[in-house]
């Protein structure tokens, strides 16, 4: 009994992961008023949906470190912050593009990026704990499962735009003109997906979960 008390009062005893979500509620409430434009934003939310139930409706079950907890807020505050101006229009975007002289707003390569940067601990956490993995596997398929994540939303855009209209779908892929997008898209997010294993390998062994 005192084992199923102490996961039923995980958040209620968890002060900050309190702050965690209630500081990402702030941003999604924010983002989700007027955005650039309504049905865009209504797509790029519907996996922040999606993501966001699995976590409440298995924390009872499979508990992530704070750490990871705050990673995931900061990787879908990003998202969500996209998702209100459309990622092709985020003013971050352009002031990056004006401060290195790029010839497009590269937002959207910067949420890729972190994708695999930010989320690298805590998919590396859920394979420990639910799958039992451990050693050199605990890195390598995190990896691999970025690498699939990101292939997986690149197919999800080229399905979004066989089935709505043309203009909705060019804001919801952000190709911003460019062929080759979704390649760049998932190479970056395998680069962050280096760069967040270098990092948890750099972690003391206490910080990187079990």
């Amino acid at each position: 009994a005192s084992k199923a008390s102490n996961i039923s009062n995980f958040f209620h005893n968890n002060r900050p992961l309190q702050v965690i979500a209630i500081a990402y509620a702030v941003v999604w409430i924010g983002a989700a008023i007027a955005p650039h434009d309504r049905f865009d934003w209504f797509l790029e939310n519907i996996l922040v949906v999606i993501w966001l139930a699995v976590l409440v409706a298995s924390h009872r079950t499979l508990r992530l470190s704070n750490l990871s907890y705050l990673l995931i807020a900061l990787f879908l505050s990003i998202h969500t912050i996209g998702s209100h101006y459309t990622y092709s229009l985020t003013p971050a975007g352009f002031w990056l593009q004006s401060a290195l002289e790029l010839e497009r707003n590269h937002y959207d390569r910067v949420v890729h990026f972190l994708f695999g940067l930010l989320m690298f601990l805590p998919i590396r956490e859920i394979l420990m704990r639910r799958a039992g993995v451990d050693g050199r596997w605990s890195f390598a398929l995190p990896f691999a499962l970025i690498l699939a994540l990101g292939s997986f939303y690149e197919m999800l855009e080229w399905g979004a735009a066989q089935v709505i209209s043309p203009d909705a779908a060019l804001a919801f892929m952000g190709t911003q003109g460019d062929i080759f997008d979704a390649q760049k898209d998932t190479t970056l997010a395998a680069a962050g997906a280096v760069l967040g294993l270098v990092a948890v390998a750099l972690l003391p062994a206490r910080a990187r979960g079990p």
